[in-house]
């Protein structure tokens, strides 16, 4: 059966009515024909009865419902020099929450070479000298959970310097090494500082236009460039009789950390620091601001990335702390056995910034099977190799390659969230990452008391293998829907 094609012409378009409101809608007149309208000898149309043109009204839409934004607009065109002035308050800001994170791994490279002069001193054994960890994680978790608050009520600048002031509150209680129950309490502050620096310092590289995910890797490398640094000073530290003035040290550090986050964010908040930095700033509805920790918690893919987050970071946090005694108890180290830690923490900043690009050409998904895979390896070589030599290396690659998840994670939260929870959802999954670091040690440090500190790579092998399981079952890669 053929079709017959119908064509539309417009005739004449007048606006009829003597009124300003009438005047500007428009009448269009069309005529509309089955079949190809018949022609004079001047070429004109032929207008039967069934032809007549017939009159259709537009309806005209409020001024107000109109627009041609788009949903998150580009930057306003600037010329070079703002182009140039904004650019360096980026890279400022970025240098300002990278010592912050500095200051983060100096704090947990401390533990492991001062975990047996705190033993010596109090007198006390695996067990109880594990609750340092356990104090740390309440303080990391309450942290998290008071950071999306604290930033909706005082503003991200205030909220960080909160938690630069927590952790040097800290280090003034440990530095003249109180009774053993004020030492622990302390790791609460510590921790509690940490968790409001870190969760905000994440999310401000998350929302970075331009390789976000390079600086990324760039912030953890920082973290594991302190605690690289902090080894050092903490070995040398761990072999006098005032071994607690090494928190002296790490006092000065946090009074710089709080000028300069005073100086550089001036108390602002998130989207004033990033619009005068030259970034987008995704505006969010009140629709979107209600009951944040509500809908956090409704997503799956957080809770899924908060348990791989539990398990990573308490397995990093275990074995930069008990591969000391490991090695001195097993291995028969000696005082300077601390110096693993040095290695431990080197490895993991060499692998977050010379691994950037072996992420990117493996994709940074399928990257982290490689990575956890050559852990589980290592470590297998570290539980029954017993060569002092060969297990520091070992260490130090075990180190190398698990350094680039975390950054990873990170990026993978920031791509699966709306970005309106991203704030609250990467301080909640830090904040359980971090339950992860005190649970797995003082785990570690109960098996200890009963088995020894051999239990140590089983416990280690046996995370990494939830590790594969749980990254097993985190959806798929996707952008985010905004």
């Amino acid at each position: 059966m053929s079709q017959k094609a119908v064509a539309f012409e417009v005739v004449d378009v007048e606006a009829k009515g003597n009124s300003k409101e009438e005047a500007e809608r428009p009448i269009v007149t069309i005529v509309s024909s089955a079949t190809t309208p018949a022609t004079t000898a001047c070429n004109t149309p032929v207008m039967t009865p069934k032809d007549e043109p017939e009159e259709y009204e537009l309806q005209t839409l409020p001024r107000s419902t109109v627009t041609s934004a788009p949903l998150f607009p580009n930057p306003p065109s600037i010329s070079a020099i703002d182009k140039k002035a904004a650019r360096r308050k980026e890279h400022i800001a970025f240098g300002a929450l990278l010592w912050a994170i500095f200051m983060e791994g100096w704090n947990d490279g401390t533990n492991g070479p001062l975990l047996p002069a705190m033993q010596h001193h109090y007198n006390i054994g695996f067990t109880v000298v594990s609750l340092i960890f356990v104090a740390n994680c309440i303080g990391f978790v309450s942290g998290a959970v008071a950071n999306v608050r604290m930033v909706q009520k005082l503003g991200f600048g205030t909220t960080l310097v909160i938690g630069a002031s927590a952790q040097a509150v800290a280090y003034c209680m440990q530095a003249p090494a109180p009774p053993f129950p004020v030492f622990a309490i302390a790791y609460i502050f510590s921790g509690f500082g940490i968790a409001l620096q870190n969760s905000g310092s994440l999310v401000f590289v998350v929302n970075l236009n331009e390789n976000s995910s390079t600086k990324m890797g760039v912030l953890q490398a920082a973290y594991g460039l302190g605690a690289l640094v902090s080894p050092l000073s903490a070995t040398k530290f761990a072999s006098i009789p005032h071994w607690s003035f090494h928190f002296l040290a790490s006092l000065s550090g946090a009074i710089i950390n709080i000028m300069s986050l005073v100086l550089v964010f001036r108390f602002r908040d998130m989207n004033t620091i990033l619009a005068k930095a030259g970034q987008v700033v995704r505006e969010q509805n009140s629709s979107q601001g209600h009951n944040l920790y509500s809908q956090i918690f409704k997503l799956k893919v957080v809770h899924l990335l908060a348990l791989f987050a539990l398990a990573y970071v308490g397995a990093e946090v275990t074995l930069g702390g008990w591969i000391v005694t490991f090695v001195i108890d097993e291995r028969g180290g000696g005082s300077s056995s601390g110096y693993l830690t040095t290695g431990f923490f080197a490895g993991m900043t060499v692998g977050r910034l010379c691994l950037l690009w072996f992420n990117k050409l493996i994709g940074e998904r399928r990257v982290i099977w490689i990575y956890i895979a050559l852990c589980i390896a290592l470590e297998i070589t570290i539980w029954f190799v017993p060569s002092l030599v060969g297990n520091a290396i070992a260490v130090a690659f075990v180190g190398l390659f698990l350094g680039p998840i975390y950054p990873i994670l990170i990026n993978v939260a920031g791509r699966l969230v709306p970005h309106w929870l991203v704030n609250g959802a990467i301080g909640w999954i830090g904040g359980l990452g971090q339950t992860g670091s005190a649970l797995l040690p003082f785990v570690t440090g109960a098996l200890s008391s009963k088995f020894g500190v051999r239990s140590l790579q089983p416990l280690i092998v046996s995370v990494m293998c939830a590790m594969l399981g749980l990254w097993a079952i985190v959806p798929p890669d996707v952008r985010r829907s905004d």
